[in-house]
Order: structure tokens, then C-alpha cells, then sequence
């Protein structure tokens, strides 16, 4: 543990790093791109964000939330936690607010086996770019 006065520890690998790796080997959709797909049934956006970014900052209208935390439960069929959402034959779309959890969390899902995409700049050009934003006070 690192005390007052002690150096920062040295990581192997910075989050950064993590997450280039992660972009360099997964699909990333452009903002403008996933605007394009709101509309389209075969598509499923899933919000990554924690419950609070939601309520501050809107949501995109039909997304789906996923709290980080329990993405691979939710995902995965022989898990007690898993969701019909991931079960359905659909293409789907991760995102967070900036794009960097959500590679990391495509990265996971490509290694177990679930097909998924990313949106590269995440939530925060959406609205900026036109994407529509719902704000409400229960943002599930």
C-alpha cells in the first residue's frame, strides 16, 4: 500500500496502454455511425456508465444499462446472473462516457466468445454530434 510521502507505484502496464491494445483488436463504431443506427432493431446499445452518469448526464433513448461491474455475469449463459438481453441475436453496441472502459469491456467480451462493438468516443460527442439525449429522473 502506498502511504503519504511513498513513491507511485510502477505498473507494468498503464490503462492506456490497456486500452489501446484493446482498440487495436476490437470493431469501434464512430458516433456519427451509431447515430445512424438508433433506429435499427437488429442493434442494441448497451450503457456501460455507472447509475449517476446516467442520471447526470442523460442517456441515449433505448440503450440498455450495464453497470460495468457485472457486464461478463449479464453476458454470460451459465452464469445465475445472466440476462435474455445478451441471448438475443443482435448486434450490439458497448458504450461508456469516453470509450475507454468500453474497449476494455468489448476486449473481455471478444475473448469470451460474445461478439460486440464499441462506440469509440463514447457518450460524451453523442449529444454534440445530434445524438439524441433522454434525461429523466429514473434513467433506468
Amino acid at each position: 500500500m502506498v502511504g503519504q510521502g511513498d513513491a507511485m507505484p510502477q505498473l507494468k502496464t498503464s490503462a492506456a496502454d490497456m486500452v489501446a491494445a484493446a482498440r487495436a483488436r476490437i470493431t469501434e463504431v464512430e458516433t456519427c455511425d451509431a447515430i445512424a443506427l438508433l433506429d435499427d432493431p437488429s442493434v442494441v446499445i448497451v450503457d456501460l456508465r455507472d447509475i449517476r452518469e446516467r442520471e447526470r448526464s442523460g442517456y441515449i433513448p433505448g440503450s440498455f444499462h450495464c453497470p460495468r461491474g457485472m457486464l461478463e455475469f449479464w453476458v454470460d449463459p451459465q452464469s445465475p446472473y445472466f440476462k435474455e438481453i445478451f441471448g438475443q441475436d443482435k448486434q450490439f453496441v458497448f458504450h461508456c462516457a469516453s470509450g475507454w472502459r468500453s474497449a476494455l469491456a468489448v476486449a473481455v467480451l471478444q475473448d469470451m466468445g460474445f461478439e460486440a462493438a464499441h462506440l469509440r468516443d463514447g457518450f460524451s460527442t453523442w449529444e454534440a454530434q445530434g445524438g439524441p439525449v433522454v434525461r429523466s429522473a429514473d434513467p433506468r
